[in-house]
């Protein structure tokens, strides 16, 4: 009944929020040349085709359910999906390897500028995310690491988002309050799972997937 409190903690979701990978052209160049294939054989916009496809195939869409609340289901799940990938035949390791792969993720340029406001302001930060792997090393590679005080990750927890508990994971971690807490992401039904534990959400745009994700409007909501 009373007033609604200010934010004083953020949470984030990790993939296409503060960080992404690189447009597909480059996300092929990378497998064809840890590959050894030759670069001329690699025809990006045809490959592209088989895996958007490929991802629509029944089966391939039922074996994503609850993938990333593990490591043995995400690679299990991926890999039914990239056996209908008629170009990955026979590199479909390589081609699972730079999912994973440090060097295939990169913040987006207003990703450290509002951590370091964050911090600056005293906010705790923490990261919520569906995801298969530890993401404190991808931190730390680009000196972001000092910014996060929590991690709630699915492959940890053994749930996916909006399941409460990853939200208040990471809130209790941060010894937060759900209702003095803002989550951002840009999945509406999974990152807005967190009004169902009275944290405010903010949705960006699914698109676009490079340059700046509008994350400044964070710092405008924090009291």
């Amino acid at each position: 009944a009373g007033p609604v409190p200010p934010v004083e903690a953020v949470l984030f979701d990790f993939a296409n929020t503060l960080f992404r990978m690189p447009p597909t052209e480059e996300y092929l160049a990378w497998i064809w040349a840890k590959a050894g294939r030759d670069p001329e054989s690699l025809d990006a916009a045809a490959v592209a085709a088989q895996v958007h496809t490929a991802a629509e195939l029944p089966h391939v869409i039922a074996a994503q359910h609850h993938r990333d609340t593990s490591a043995e289901k995400h690679r299990l799940a991926t890999d039914t999906w990239f056996a209908e990938v008629p170009a990955f035949e026979g590199i479909e390791d390589i081609a699972y390897g730079a999912i994973g792969d440090i060097e295939s993720w990169l913040p987006y340029h207003d990703t450290e500028p509002v951590l370091r406001a964050l911090a600056e302001r005293g906010v705790p930060v923490g990261i919520v995310s569906d995801i298969p792997f530890d993401l404190r090393p991808f931190f730390a590679a680009h000196g972001l690491a000092d910014y996060v005080g929590a991690y709630a990750l699915s492959y940890e927890i053994g749930v996916e988002k909006p399941d409460p508990r990853m939200f208040l994971k990471a809130c209790a971690d941060l010894g937060a309050d759900p209702r003095r807490t803002l989550m951002v992401g840009d999945n509406a039904p999974r990152d807005g799972g967190a009004v169902a534990c009275n944290l405010r959400v903010l949705l960006l745009p699914a698109e676009p997937k490079t340059g700046e994700r509008g994350l400044e409007a964070v710092l405008r909501l924090v009291g």
